[in-house]
């Protein structure tokens, strides 16, 4: 990942709504939820909401599939663990050893 990736994807997260969406998201697992849940849950406009969703997709974190009339919001994992490895990649001064137990607990067998 490139640094103007990443800062998309940090300016995404720097607003309340969107951090709230992405943690969510990701505590759903690779079920996801409808954008009308989402909304729901976090007691926040449809419209608002939408605005919200399209930002975080646009930035890599969330993917969308549509099932029907609905669409359904899943947390990307391939690019938030880009976004990891890029916050990780100079880690400990060149010494990767000394970041794995890190790196360990923050892998999981996610999708």
């Amino acid at each position: 990942m490139d640094k103007k990736i990443a800062l998309t994807a940090f300016a995404a997260l720097a607003q309340h709504t969107r951090l709230d969406v992405f943690r969510l998201l990701i505590k759903a697992g690779p079920e996801g939820m409808a954008a009308g849940d989402i909304a729901d849950a976090l007691d926040v406009r449809q419209n608002t909401m939408s605005a919200n969703l399209s930002v975080l997709q646009q930035a890599g974190l969330l993917r969308r599939e549509r099932e029907g009339r609905s669409i359904r919001y899943i947390a990307d994992f391939t690019g938030i663990r880009g976004l990891l490895a890029f916050l990780l990649e100079d880690c400990c001064g060149g010494r990767p050893e000394t970041c794995q137990p890190l790196i360990e607990e923050l892998a999981c067998a996610c999708p």
